[in-house]
């Protein structure tokens, strides 16, 4: 029975767990203070940290490193790739480490994997990550020549659920047509066809719909005034993007529980942002049905904001015309990555070279 560690850090957690097979035999998510991690001075600066809490989580479960088959992590910022699993090398080590496409809690994933890896003589894997492209050539036109539309979106938990969903009916996620919304802190909607996301909103660079903290796609002319006039740096015009935007903007929270409990106690304004937001992701999951020509088996809902009777009670009139709906809340990220990782193990011919 094969023993996969799966890893995946955030900007203030780390979710740790160990699967023998399919079956979860030890998890936990690790929050850390913030003030720590703003004493270590460099996000790489954390892996020694974070290998501190990852090597406490498997002696308190027991847990023997030498007995590991491989550990699985989730994908930093890297160069545009196809969706699949990767066997980390010294290529994307390089990436991850040095910043090369971005720097993100994610690129410490990778990184740590590959030092235990390296450790115990096993393989360390990452697969769809949230760079994953598979655009198609007419998707990249963004309108002006010098500025191409990029994919970064919530790959893994998008393919991981809609395989998922597709074998619950019986059906194949590579010979069928799925629109997913994963909707959260980020939101993004993609058009999968025949297993590659052909079209995606990438929530990263302000596209859709807005968030509970991000702003979406803005009225251009508008933005770059309003840039100009509060004389803003590129770093703060991208907190005013991601961060200042969304829900904090208009409510001064992006907690959308709170601003349910502000609907039911019949807070009009709140009631009338929170639609707004639903009436935007509707919007994309409409533009991603053109995208597929009207041929979608199914549209799923997932992500945090999916455990939201409120939205799913209020968007499915919107979108029930262009196909059947299902609801999956949460994510299932962790599996997925074991899931890859399991099937790596078995079969080394899908695992794909990053160079």
């Amino acid at each position: 029975m094969a023993q996969v560690l799966v890893i995946n850090p955030g900007s203030t957690t780390t979710k740790l767990a160990v699967f023998r097979n399919n079956e979860k035999i030890a998890s936990e998510n690790v929050t850390h203070s913030a003030t720590i991690l703003n004493d270590i001075h460099t996000l790489v600066s954390q892996i020694d940290f974070r290998l501190k809490i990852l090597t406490g989580f498997l002696e308190k479960n027991d847990v023997d490193a030498k007995e590991l088959d491989a550990v699985a992590a989730i994908g930093g910022l890297l160069k545009p790739i196809e969706g699949g699993v990767y066997q980390i090398n010294d290529a994307m080590v390089h990436d991850l480490s040095s910043g090369k496409y971005g720097k993100h809690a994610s690129n410490l994933g990778g990184l740590m994997a590959y030092e235990l890896a390296k450790n115990y003589d096993i393989p360390a894997f990452i697969a769809d990550p949230s760079v994953t492209d598979e655009l198609t050539q007419v998707a990249r036109f963004s309108g002006k020549k010098e500025i191409e539309r990029r994919s970064t979106f919530h790959a893994l938990n998008q393919k991981a659920v809609a395989r998922r969903i597709l074998n619950q009916k019986g059906r194949v996620y590579e010979q069928s047509n799925v629109i997913v919304a994963h909707m959260g802190g980020g939101i993004t909607v993609g058009a999968h066809h025949l297993g590659k996301v052909i079209d995606v909103t990438n929530g990263l660079d302000g596209e859709g719909a807005f968030t509970p903290g991000r702003s979406g796609s803005l009225p251009l002319l508008p933005f770059a005034h309003y840039i100009q006039s509060h004389q803003l740096t590129e770093n703060e015009v991208m907190e005013e993007i991601v961060g200042k935007a969304g829900f904090v903007s208009y409510l001064g929270t992006s907690d959308a529980q709170e601003i349910e409990k502000r609907i039911t106690a019949g807070d009009e304004e709140a009631k009338l942002c929170y639609d707004a937001m639903i009436y935007q992701i509707a919007k994309e999951i409409g533009s991603q049905a053109v995208v597929l020509k009207g041929q979608v088996e199914v549209i799923i809902l997932t992500g945090g904001l999916a455990h939201s009777d409120y939205l799913v009670e209020h968007i499915k009139p919107l979108i029930s015309f262009l196909g059947d709906i299902e609801v999956y809340p949460g994510e299932i990220e962790m599996e997925a990555l074991n899931d890859y990782a399991q099937a790596a193990l078995k079969d080394s011919g899908i695992i794909r070279l990053y160079e």
